[in-house]
């Protein structure tokens, strides 16, 4: 099993990234798929996620309307879309599964630096 992150990195405040996660080794569209966030020295926080390709959408307080979450199954790949960057969305993100039952998968997580 892999969830393998990519498109971080560094970005000035109000830039935009996009953020990669590509999955193996499951049944990709049996899962839920999220998007997680660490900041420094804080815990690990809710981002975004999507349960499956036709709905139920649930975003973060601080990043609803800049950012989107989608996912594209034939490519066994979710996407998060970044708009509108701030400082606070310095962060390490990680990717998440989650088969709706007892098995989680986390990505190793990449990291997201804004800058002022």
């Amino acid at each position: 099993v892999q969830l393998a992150e990519s498109g971080g990195g560094s970005v000035q405040a109000g830039g935009s990234l996009r953020l990669s996660c590509v999955a193996s080794g499951f049944v990709f569209s049996g899962y839920a798929m999220s998007w997680y966030r660490q900041p420094p020295g804080k815990s690990r926080e809710l981002v975004a996620g999507l349960r499956r390709a036709t709905g139920g959408i649930e975003y973060g307080d601080a990043v609803k309307g800049r950012f989107t979450i989608v996912r594209d199954d034939a490519q066994n790949t979710v996407y998060l879309e970044m708009n509108r960057l701030q400082p606070n969305d310095t962060a390490v993100y990680y990717c998440h599964a989650w088969n709706y039952g007892p098995i989680i998968h986390w990505g190793q997580g990449i990291q997201v630096t804004v800058s002022s």
